[in-house]
């Protein structure tokens, strides 16, 4: 007994030291490629929390849709599967109109007005995310939005009949009131859908058109500058709780440096993305006033069907971004 007893002391005392610097890891899908800005951006935020809590948290990024499909990343940090993910806001559109509202044709058409946007929102999606059991850590928008086609784009009419990629409710109601014909697909699925001709035409940013390498199926993009879409990066909010105080601050300064690293980079990349195109041969075309004039139509047709949807919230968000 003598000799058992000083044994289980340093076992226990072992224990302890062990639970004292027991390692917390997360898993974080993302539905981009690695190489995007998006996802670069990512992997940054998770080196700066393993470096800020010597360890303590360790973040696992999954790009590429390798863990989970982008429609299931959401649904997946909500129900624990993931603690964390990266969600494109506008595809959860039909679940609440207040994820879709930087969707809306030319309601945002700059990063100043987006990020306008961003504020006047962001305490209502905090809140629904809350009322889901999730947290908002930041967000980052896509560059601006034009139209890869290989038509020429004179008005709206000349969409008629496209098969066109939609990656969200909105996307699928710009097809619906153009005549085009909406085939639903990931970004991780651009590059197969044009290939094997499944789709012909979408609207994106520069940074999708380079990523999917569109520019060996597509040689025109209209740059519309329609809007700019943002990703969030989402916890499950019993996973941020189970952390102790210092990691959470140090979680939260690594999200509010990401954000602000993410909406810069953004800007940054979106000349590069357009040069890229250029290069590859592709034709970036500014829209005829005739198809920017449809387009605005559009948006605005869209804009009232969002708010009548949204009601009184959705409102307050609107008037709250018009007087900024």
């Amino acid at each position: 007994m003598h000799i058992l007893r000083p044994l289980l002391l340093a076992a226990t005392a072992g224990a302890f030291a062990l639970s004292a610097h027991a390692q917390t890891k997360w898993d974080l899908p993302a539905a981009y490629p690695a190489t995007n800005f998006h996802s670069v951006n990512l992997q940054q935020f998770a080196d700066d929390v393993d470096k800020a809590t010597g360890g303590k948290l360790k973040i696992t990024v999954h790009p590429n849709a390798s863990l989970f499909k982008a429609p299931e990343i959401k649904r997946a940090v909500q129900g624990g599967q993931a603690q964390a993910g990266e969600i494109l806001l506008v595809n959860f559109e039909n679940e609440d109109p207040l994820f879709g509202i930087d969707g809306i044709p030319f309601l945002a058409t700059s990063y100043a007005d987006s990020f306008k946007l961003y504020k006047a929102s962001r305490k209502a999606l905090e809140d629904k995310l809350a009322s889901q059991g999730m947290m908002l850590l930041y967000t980052v928008p896509w560059p601006p939005q034009g139209i890869y086609t290989k038509r020429t784009l004179n008005s709206a009419a000349d969409m008629k009949g496209l098969k066109w990629r939609a990656y969200s409710p909105a996307t699928s109601k710009i097809a619906e009131l153009v005549g085009a014909q909406p085939m639903t697909v990931q970004a991780a699925e651009v590059s197969q859908a044009l290939a094997t001709g499944v789709i012909d035409s979408y609207m994106s940013s520069g940074a999708t058109g380079f990523d999917s390498k569109t520019y060996e199926h597509i040689k025109n993009w209209y740059d519309t500058q329609a809007w700019l879409p943002k990703n969030a990066i989402i916890v499950n909010k019993k996973a941020f709780d189970a952390l102790d105080k210092p990691t959470q601050a140090a979680v939260l300064k690594a999200a509010a440096t990401a954000e602000t690293r993410g909406w810069k980079l953004s800007q940054e990349k979106n000349s590069w993305y357009v040069d890229q195109l250029k290069a590859k041969g592709m034709s970036i075309l500014p829209p005829s006033e005739q198809l920017v004039a449809d387009l605005r139509r559009v948006g605005n047709f869209m804009l009232a069907e969002w708010q009548r949807k949204a009601g009184d919230g959705g409102k307050k968000v609107i008037d709250n971004y018009r007087g900024m």
